[in-house]
């Protein structure tokens, strides 16, 4: 088994291969050939934690499992709130072939996702980003998005304004063109977004739908349980497009979908089709400048199973990570 630790991961694959390989992963699931249960979450009571195990298999890419702890309260340790690896199966005979670092791999294909997703409903001139939460997610967000648009200047909140500090001087040495600016309010940050990017855990919507300008395009990564909420309802109603990574995944998991349902303020009909089904060419993107798009996703295992086994590959090619003989 190949041993993969972060540096490893992070040398073996780009975030324009993270962006091809999530348009393919999205692809193949929307067209039935992949297999991902829907991932088992258990939560850890007194730590107020998520465990969360994620098995996925796509055809001709492979099979994995991630094993992923989501712990907020882990800042007053001065630790990371995801902790994470993937185990990376041979696709012929179910060996497992290598263990990697998964937290840097999740941070990287879920910002990979928002990355496709813009690619294909955002704007072609798209140079103004929102992100409403300074964490990793949200670097990783914003450098892909980066990938796929031109964007010249960058919005920031989060309500804690040393993380927002950090994030600045992280962001400014990876995308040294862009203007970053600090905002006292996420409606503030949100006001003149060409996109918006929203990575928290609230259980509350995180800005009001009238703050979102036409032509916007929003990328809803953060919540990914029933009871959070980023999206306020009314943003439901307003967007022309709503997309998401995969139907089944988001009705089960996602509050900013299923709060709503379930007030009777949105209707599962309202979904206009999966990520997966834009980047295969069966549905259109955007259509307009004045279309108002979301994307919305909590994550599925082929984006874990695409990225594991290129990651693999490449590990392979370049020489990278530790050999270990699990049976001797």
């Amino acid at each position: 088994m190949l041993i993969l630790k972060k540096s490893d991961v992070e040398k073996a694959l780009s975030m324009e291969e993270a962006i091809n390989a999530m348009e393919e992963a999205f692809a193949a699931y929307s067209a039935g050939r992949a297999k991902v249960p829907l991932r088992t979450a258990i939560h850890v009571d007194g730590a107020e934690g998520d465990a969360l195990f994620m098995p996925g298999y796509v055809e001709g890419i492979g099979v994995a499992v991630k094993l992923v702890s989501v712990f907020p309260g882990n800042a007053r340790f001065g630790k990371p709130t995801i902790s994470s690896v993937v185990v990376l199966e041979d696709r012929e005979t179910g060996e497992p072939v290598a263990l990697m670092d998964g937290a840097y791999l999740t941070a990287l294909r879920t910002g990979a996702a928002s990355g496709a997703a813009s690619k294909h409903l955002a704007r072609k001139d798209s140079k103004v980003a929102a992100v409403i939460g300074a964490g990793v997610q949200g670097t990783t967000q914003l450098w892909a998005v980066s990938c796929v648009r031109s964007i010249e200047e960058t919005r920031i909140y989060d309500r804690d304004p040393k993380r927002v500090g950090d994030y600045i001087a992280e962001m400014k040495a990876r995308l040294p063109g862009v203007r970053f600016v600090e905002c006292g309010s996420a409606d503030e940050a949100v006001r003149e977004a060409d996109i918006i990017i929203t990575a928290t855990t609230s259980q509350t919507p995180v800005f009001s739908a009238a703050s979102v300008k036409k032509g916007a395009h929003i990328n809803a990564i953060g919540a990914y349980t029933p009871k959070m909420q980023e999206i306020p309802p009314e943003l439901l109603k307003k967007a022309s497009k709503i997309v998401v990574d995969s139907r089944e995944a988001v009705l089960s998991e996602a509050g900013d979908f299923i709060i709503p349902i379930n007030s009777g303020d949105f209707s599962p009909e309202g979904i206009y089709g999966e990520l997966g089904e834009i980047t295969s060419g069966r549905l259109r993107g955007r259509e307009s400048d004045d279309e108002i798009t979301l994307f919305k996703t909590v994550g599925i295992a082929v984006q874990d199973v695409a990225c594991a086994a290129r990651i693999y590959e490449k590990a392979l090619e370049m020489g990278l990570g530790i050999e270990v003989d699990l049976l001797h």
